[in-house]
């Protein structure tokens, strides 16, 4: 291109330089500009399509930070040859980013980890701890942590919780294996699932030796009046965002659920793996509070914080508890105290509420932001599920497949998942096709290019379903 060229783009005259950096990323993803051309200067473009020079020196400056464009100083703007690169297949051209972007869902935004404040927390507890809690810490966690969760959970969360119920773990995933271990000492043989969710924690349900059963998702949740005919022990769930389909276990379904795991002596193991994350009213509180001694309530800092700091909490009826630990005892080995000392101060500190304030605003604006291209560039496409967490799902069009939107996306570097992956059972799914898009994954500069490859992967696997 030489300067002065003219450039075809369609341009929205509500959000002129959100719409002209979508269009000129659209450009390069389809090879309409190769890389090594040269754009028209800002000042150019702008009497071009009739907008101020600001504007374009603005989405030339965004875009060069993505790395989609790059200055040379007295030579204007050129597509960047070391950008998503680009490979050749013949006579076409397709892009392939080098680095793949995550669009998974439940993977939080690390680049927003509270750095300083988590050095500041882990320096004053390291000098702060006594020569007893530079040993071996009690087998559910350093009393500091254990406290300071205390507060935090049934302030935040409504959880009926005093410090002795609570044990710290490495992760959700071990203290869900804690958990099923001490249920199969007890007797325990099955345990209901939903039936979309981690297949991660099915296995590890099932290494332990109870069999996991699903259960159907709906509209309302987990349609828990089917335990009643499962013959089950136990239940893990997703209530107050469930993932990933994001809706909220019913009001209705939750007492009864509370009612049954009373009635029949039944432990539910709730999973809130996101649910400080709420965008569009007042969280929906812990259902732990309905039946203190029939839930263990399961709770992590890696959705809030990060998945490095590698902590979980779990508060038990007393009944589990002597279990749990023994499990735990038997396993060996348990957090380090001077992390679990480190949270605790992070906590106490309030950096964690700074922290998840700050990832709720991050979550909140990226998901708005995804709507609106949805509604901009995907007829037919819909984004469903609560305004919470880290992800939605987003309903494709009548006849389209997720394993193709899948592929597509792949080929372009980016990393998303279809519904039907989290799927279990033999029952035919409920639902329409429809991805699993998470917003947390996506550096700050790398949001805009995700969401323009999912435009295009989702346009070419519905253009491909056409021919």
């Amino acid at each position: 291109m030489t300067l002065g060229l003219d450039l075809h783009l369609d341009l929205s005259p509500v959000r002129p330089g959100r719409s002209l950096e979508v269009a000129l990323r659209s450009a390069i993803i389809d090879g309409q500009l190769t890389p090594d051309t040269r754009l028209p200067a800002a000042r150019t473009l702008a009497a071009d399509l009739g907008i101020s020079r600001n504007t374009v020196a603005d989405v030339y400056a965004q875009l060069a930070a993505e790395g989609w464009l790059e200055s040379r100083v007295g030579a204007g703007t050129w597509v960047s040859a070391r950008s998503p690169s680009y490979v050749r297949t013949g006579p076409r051209q397709r892009a392939v980013n080098r680095r793949s972007i995550d669009l998974r869902g439940g993977i939080p935004d690390t680049a927003a980890f509270a750095r300083r404040e988590w050095a500041s927390a882990a320096r004053q507890a390291t000098l702060d701890a006594t020569s007893a809690e530079l040993g071996y810490p009690d087998p559910a966690g350093t009393t500091k942590l254990r406290g300071a969760l205390t507060s935090y959970v049934a302030r935040t969360r409504g959880v009926v919780v005093e410090r002795e119920r609570v044990v710290v773990g490495h992760g959700f995933g071990e203290l869900l294996v804690l958990v099923c271990r001490a249920l199969r000492q007890r007797g325990a043989t099955r345990i209901a699932v939903e039936e979309y969710g981690h297949d991660t924690h099915r296995r590890l349900i099932a290494a332990t030796g109870l069999t996991p059963v699903p259960v159907a998702v709906d509209e309302d949740g987990a349609d828990v009046r089917t335990l009643a005919t499962l013959d089950v022990s136990a239940v893990v769930l997703t209530p107050a965002h469930q993932f990933p389909v994001g809706v909220p276990l019913a009001a209705d379904r939750r007492r009864w659920l509370a009612g049954w795991a009373q009635r029949v002596d039944a432990l539910v193991i709730e999973d809130d793996y996101d649910g400080e994350f709420r965008y569009d009213r007042r969280a929906i509180g812990a259902l732990q509070s309905l039946a203190p001694q029939q839930v263990a309530y399961l709770g992590t800092a890696s959705k809030a914080v990060a998945p490095g700091v590698g902590l979980a909490w779990a508060v038990l009826p007393t009944w589990l508890l002597p279990d749990v630990l023994e499990q735990r005892t038997l396993a060996g080995g348990q957090p380090a105290a001077l992390q679990q000392l480190a949270l605790a101060r992070f906590v106490d500190g309030h950096d964690y509420d700074r922290t998840v304030r700050r990832l709720r605003a991050t979550y909140r604006s990226r998901r708005r932001r995804l709507e609106e291209v949805v509604a901009d560039q995907l007829p037919g496409c819909e984004v469903a599920g609560l305004a919470a967490g880290l992800q939605c799902l987003l309903a494709l069009p009548a006849g389209a497949s997720e394993e193709a939107v899948r592929q597509e996306a792949a080929a372009r570097g980016l990393l998303v998942e279809g519904l039907g992956s989290f799927h279990f059972g033999s029952g035919q799914r409920a639902h329409e096709p429809a991805m699993v898009v998470g917003y947390g994954g996506p550096t700050p500069g790398q949001y805009e290019t995700a969401l323009a490859l999912l435009v295009e992967s989702i346009r070419a696997s519905v253009r491909r379903s056409a021919d």
